[in-house]
């Protein structure tokens, strides 16, 4: 082939739109937890500790012995209008 010249037999493909990024998570739960007691990776159950003005704080205790493995501080959710579940909007 020469130079300058296409090839008419090569696909050519379009660029790409990339879309602008989402979030792709807005809250994460953690399923195991290093434990201090066990000194492993243990499954964890979320128990409510406190309600705060800056959300509700959650504590993860490990399933085997209960030792706190963790903590986390949920921001309050919009509260719900009573209107959207009657239907009156």
């Amino acid at each position: 082939m020469s130079k300058g010249r296409l090839d008419p037999t090569a696909s050519v493909t379009p660029p790409r739109r990339v879309a602008p990024r989402q979030q792709a998570y807005t809250d994460l739960e953690a399923s195991l937890l290093l434990c201090p007691k066990c000194g492993k990776a243990m499954p964890v159950r979320k128990r409510l500790l406190l309600i705060l003005p800056e959300g509700e704080k959650y504590e993860y205790l490990c399933v085997q012995c209960s030792a706190t493995c963790g903590t986390k501080v949920e921001p309050p959710r919009a509260p719900a209008s009573p209107f959207v579940s009657a239907g009156l909007l």
